[in-house]
């Protein structure tokens, strides 16, 4: 047979080959990966959850003191008509509300948010400059246009302020600490709640007005002319060149009073004779208070991307600092609703799960493979995710539970390939007897390009997930590109770093440490350790790991190097011989058949029983896991227009009951209230929900919100802040009729819409609102179970006055109806008439009528309209001569999706319920028998379930393109497509564990995490065929050099069977050894087990606790995984082997004439000897 058509399977990888010859370097490398990595870890920014920022853009526009109809027509349809022709759009949204109106203007991927930004400025600009743009005091109306990221939309904390001195005083020390946080780069915004900005209100008389004929332009005239400081040029003289200042500004309001507003005959007309002059608080738009007591609060709000835990820190410093040096003793300063606390405790269990999880996987590894090789590759797992962290610092990610949990899930894939390294290089040391360089050269070599291919095709598994497209992508990317950089650390760490470790220190014998060295080292550790532990302050818990290191040297001594010995000689051997008897019966007679039909039946029962336990609703399908509340926020919705006087008394009545239930004696210990650590309630501005009110600058005088914030999970004394949500819920159903109260919990997930929520879409706004009713009223018949409450999200109850103008009478009489309108504009919003300075401060001058006149109708209507006619002369018109007035109801918004009006009826779940889909399935079967829609009005059930429905849809698309690259690798690692397939085939069947996991523990089927699951496990169960099918291929090719057959010849039955036993028998350990520690590694977390090591060696105290939110979020993911590699490893040890077995039979039958046996050899090459 000629050399070249043999493989080589004598070899080494150059790369790992250069490493050993290099030890140098590749120690320092290792000192560098490592400080980087730990410097990264506290450098990070930590977050809860990945920031998130949509590729939409937001026209915020104020034009106070007009109707929704009006703000449609003036303001948004303008703008929609010039948006609607800008490319890359995906969908223009809009609310048209009174005094204001906002555009959303979502874009496709294809942009950045900042080209978004510009070209939606563009437009903005272009259509602003048009003469029919309208003007408000003077200038034109001018659309704000931004971007907006959901993080800089909710605070971080609270600052309330309190004590007894006037709400003046109290919102100076606001401004005060206002001015000391927004210096900080962290900080977006500080905005003050429960205080007024301050303005100059000329508060006219009407009777005195009209007796002097003195008109609003008089007074707003003569204000502008007077209050005004100029230049008036240069004057040279006497060689000198002097600036011309003209003086005019006032320095104090009172001034304003002396000003002359009218003159004629020699008779002067004083401001003060017809108004009044103050310097006060504007009318009331906002309340804060805390427990019901108020206050003066700050609203904290960070920039995207930046540290919040920091920014936390910083803002306590800052008022410590304040309450200490600058601020009277008894004034009472608390921070509230501090969100950095949660963070930290999320991320602190977390990395405390890390840690649980690496204990558990280097004991077991002790247990498999020996101390120190377990030490080996211990140090894959700190090294890798050290060069992780280093990398993903690098990209600006920041520290957030996805990052972690990404480490988490890769603990055991990323000692994978560490584990096969290793466990190879011992094999040739111990069974071949190689010297350390030479097996780690040939021993890195056999395996380097199987566990190349086979972290590239776990890696495949993910790529897609790192494509993932909208905000649910922005927000779970990071975790497919966290395992994706931590699996590429790892085969780095295995190539260059353990193959110089293992090269230098690998011993396949397990020696003693001699007894005075060890007692010698033992008690320099314990006694350096306990001087640490007394006297090391915040270094204390070294002092105690160093004891507890002492102490486990000697315990590994006594009992567990015996045990681990006694583990690797005989309990592993027993069940190598066991599991070998398993596979040798397996691979016999009918079994091979028998079993690899069973497993696939068993995939099919399993898919069936999947099936009946969604359609029996055992299994519930979930958009998102249900998250436990942290905080419970009540928002107050009152009808359009009413007084914020009047939403304030009634928010206080809600906040008795609501205070009640979160301070029942169930939550207390003493007067310690163990479940609720801060209540807040804000009424009017910063009471809008953010989830639909994000970024509207809206006054909303008719909204209030209560917010409780809880504490920490583990200190809850196992009572469950959801049940609390669920009793305020409950107390405060039906009480208030028309005012409209949701009690909702923070949400953790990207926005995606209420979980029931049907559009409705027509021209005709009263005909889509009495439709929406009508449609309300009949769902509601049905007694649908899960609804909580059906909501209508606009109406036409809002009180309006409709002024109407005889234009004949009017036109007679030389009055328009501007003039009209101006004249009752200027009487009760106001003019404004300039503005006045004071300590660097600007407030606005505004000229309108006092409040005994402002708000009587009598009197506004009864007024004059004066003004000078074409000869010049003064004529006095009453506007009810021109005009009535008839009360009537409007729109409270009027809502545009792509510029078509719609009306949304929209419900959250009812106390639970969690399975959206269902329940919108229902209310389609009930709407069928629905005969009650107008023509032209057409039905549309959006938010969550299709926000759903494209998740869906794209995790399938995600799976199935994940198999192809990885099946593509494989063809390219095995060139065949036999081994590729038996690979795909395990995947499909590893869906056994999951779907009966799922079946059996009764436990949701939740779209975003269980797919990400099984995507995972696809990976996962890749890895292992990968090694193991590599592994038998490689023995039969040495068996065919050694039978001296060509590639394209087959061995004998029995030589196949040996050579598939054989890899079987070498490839169980590291099977094993994956399954076990992703298993333990995710553990923890599955069953939300937690100890904090930090308090444990510190402080002695271990802090255990059960549940908490990582469990709920990533729960799902964790036991998927779990699920899946139970069946897995079975399919990998057992049916992988069969079904390559079978694949090869079979191909030995098809080329029958090829097939050799080695007697066959002998006996050619006994006659070819003999001929010679």
């Amino acid at each position: 047979m000629t050399k070249n058509n043999k493989k080589n399977t004598e070899k080494e990888f150059g790369w790992s080959s250069w490493a050993i010859n290099n030890k140098t370097t590749m120690y320092v490398l290792i000192a560098v990966f490592f400080y980087l990595g730990i410097s990264a870890f506290f450098d990070m920014p930590r977050e809860n959850y990945p920031e998130v920022n949509e590729t939409k853009i937001y026209v915020s526009t104020v034009f106070p003191g007009n109707t929704a109809e009006d703000i449609e027509k003036l303001v948004t349809d303008p703008l929609e008509d010039q948006l609607k022709t800008v490319s890359n759009v995906v969908e223009i949204t809009s609310t048209s509300a009174e005094d204001y109106s906002m555009v959303i203007v979502e874009f496709d991927e294809n942009l950045t948010v900042e080209q978004a930004k510009q070209k939606v400025k563009d437009e903005i600009e272009s259509e602003t400059a048009g003469e029919d743009w309208p003007t408000f005091n003077g200038a034109k109306v001018e659309p704000d246009v931004f971007e907006l990221s959901l993080s800089e939309e909710m605070p971080i904390l609270n600052i309330n302020i309190s004590g007894d001195y006037p709400v003046e005083k109290l919102k100076d020390y606001g401004e005060y600490l206002q001015d000391e946080i927004e210096d900080l780069l962290e900080i977006k915004e500080v905005a003050i709640r429960g205080a007024q900005e301050k303005e100059v209100e000329v508060a006219v008389d009407i009777y005195k007005m009209t007796a002097a004929k003195v008109t609003f332009s008089d007074i707003i005239n003569a204000i502008n002319g007077g209050n005004v400081t100029m230049s008036a040029g240069n004057i040279k003289a006497s060689g000198q060149r002097r600036t011309i200042r003209v003086l005019g500004e006032i320095e104090t309001p009172s001034e304003l009073e002396n000003f002359v507003v009218k003159s004629e005959n020699d008779y002067p007309i004083y401001l003060k004779d017809v108004a009044t002059v103050s310097f006060k608080e504007e009318d009331k738009t906002t309340y804060a208070r805390e427990y019901g007591h108020p206050v003066v609060m700050l609203d904290v709000k960070k920039r995207a991307g930046k540290n919040m835990v920091d920014a936390a820190e910083q803002i306590h410093t800052i008022v410590k600092e304040s309450k200490e040096n600058v601020f009277p003793q008894d004034l009472d300063i608390t921070i509230t609703n501090d969100q950095s606390s949660v963070t930290i405790g999320q991320v602190d269990d977390l990395v405390n799960n890390i840690i649980f999880g690496v204990i558990l996987v280097v004991t077991v590894l002790m247990f498999f493979l020996g101390f120190k090789n377990a030490i080996f590759v211990g140090f894959a797992i700190p090294m890798s995710m050290f060069m992780s962290l280093m990398i993903l610092s690098m990209f600006g990610i920041t520290l957030n539970t996805m990052v972690l949990f990404g480490l988490i899930m890769g603990l055991g894939m990323l000692v994978d390939n560490g584990i096969v390294v290793v466990e190879n290089v011992y094999r040739l040391m111990d069974e071949e007897g190689m010297s350390r360089i030479e097996a780690a050269k040939k021993g890195i070599g056999e395996i380097a390009f199987p566990i190349i291919i086979s972290t590239a095709t776990t890696v495949a598994a993910f790529i897609p997930l790192g494509l993932w497209p909208g905000i649910m992508g922005e927000f779970m990317m990071i975790l497919p590109q966290t395992l994706s950089i931590v699996l590429g650390s790892s085969l780095f760490v295995a190539i260059f770093f353990n193959s110089v470790l293992v090269s230098q220190f690998m011993n396949t014998e397990d020696k003693d440490m001699p007894l005075h060295k060890i007692i010698r080292t033992t008690i320099i550790m314990a006694v350096i350790g306990l001087i640490i532990f007394i006297v090391g302050g915040e270094y204390r818990a070294l002092g105690t790991l160093m004891i507890f290191t002492a102490v486990m040297l000697w315990v590994y001594r006594l009992f567990l190097r015996k045990w681990a010995n006694n583990f690797q000689t005989k309990t592993l051997v027993k069940l190598e011989n066991w599991y070998e008897r398993q596979l040798r019966k397996a691979l016999k007679g009918w079994r091979p058949y028998g079993l690899a039909v069973g497993t696939f039946l068993l995939l099919i029962i399993a898919f069936i029983a999947f099936g009946a336990s969604l359609a029996t609703q055992r299994t519930k399908v979930e958009f998102f896991p249900d998250n436990i509340p942290n905080q419970i926020i009540v928002y107050i919705e009152y009808p359009e227009g009413t007084a914020i006087e009047k939403t304030n008394a009634i928010t206080k009545e809600i906040e008795k009951i609501v205070y009640d239930v979160l301070d029942d004696d169930q939550y207390k210990n003493g007067d310690y209230n163990f479940m609720v650590e801060s209540a807040v309630s804000q009424v009017g501005e910063g009471a809008g929900n953010p989830q639909t009110d994000g970024g509207s600058a809206a006054e909303m005088p008719h909204k209030a919100k209560i917010t409780a914030s809880m504490r920490e999970f583990k200190y809850r004394e196992g009572e469950d802040s959801e049940l609390l949500r669920q009793k305020v819920q409950k107390a405060l159903v039906g009480i208030f009729p028309g005012v409209l109260i949701s009690v909702e919990k923070n949400v953790d997930e990207p926005p995606a819409g209420a979980p029931i929520n049907i559009e409705l879409e027509g021209e005709d706004y009263n005909e889509l609102i009495n439709a929406a009713e009508q449609m309300r009223e009949f769902i509601n018949s049905k007694n649908v179970a899960g609804i909580d409450e059906l909501k209508i999200d606009v109406n036409k109850d809002k009180p309006v006055m409709r002024v109407i103008v005889d234009r004949e009478k009017a036109g007679e009489l030389g009055v328009s109806a501007k003039q009209i309108g101006d004249q009752l504009r200027n009487s009760i919003f106001g003019a404004k008439a300039g503005i006045y300075k004071e300590d660097g401060d600007d407030f606005d001058i505004y000229v309108r009528f006092n409040k005994d006149n402002r708000y009587n109708t009598s009197a506004l209507f009864n007024q004059n309209i004066t003004f000078r006619d074409n000869t010049g002369q003064i004529k006095e018109i009453p506007v009810s001569a021109v005009a009535k007035k008839k009360n009537n109801s409007g729109f409270s918004a009027i809502k545009h999706k792509d510029t078509r009006r719609v009306v949304t009826v929209y419900s959250a779940l009812a106390p639970g319920f969690t399975d959206a889909g269902a329940i919108v399935n229902q209310i389609q079967n009930e709407m069928k028998s629905y005969i009650g829609l107008p023509d032209g009005i057409k039905i549309d059930y959006t938010g969550q379930i299709e926000e759903q429905n494209k998740q869906m849809a794209f995790l399938i698309g995600a799976f199935f393109t994940g198999l192809a690259l990885i099946f593509f690798i494989l063809i390219f690692q095995f060139n065949s497509i036999s081994k590729p397939a038996i690979i795909m085939l395990a995947i499909f069947l590893s869906f056994i564990g999951v779907f009966v996991g799922i079946v059996i523990s009764g436990s949701a089927f939740v779209i975003i995490m269980t797919m990400v699951g099984i995507i995972s496990l696809a990976g996962i169960v890749v890895n292992n065929g990968v090694v193991l099918l590599d592994y038998a291929q490689l023995l039969i090719d040495r068996k065919k050099n050694e039978l001296d057959l060509d590639r394209d010849e087959f061995l004998t039955s029995e030589d196949l069977f040996e050579s598939i036993i054989k890899a079987g028998k070498a490839r169980l350990r590291p099977v094993l050894l994956t399954a076990i520690t992703t298993i333990l590694g995710l553990i923890p977390l599955a069953i939300g087990l937690n100890i904090n090591f930090f308090t444990l060696f510190a402080d002695l105290d271990p802090n255990i606790y059960m549940g908490g939110d990582n469990v709920v979020f990533w729960g799902p993911l964790a036991w998927t995984v779990i699920y899946g590699l139970f069946i897995a490893t079975f399919l990998t040890l057992i049916v992988v082997p069969i079904l390559f077995f079978l694949s090869v039979k079979l191909k030995m039958w098809i080329k029958r004439p090829k097939t050799v046996s080695s007697e066959e050899v002998i006996l050619q090459e006994v006659f070819n000897t003999d001929k010679k």
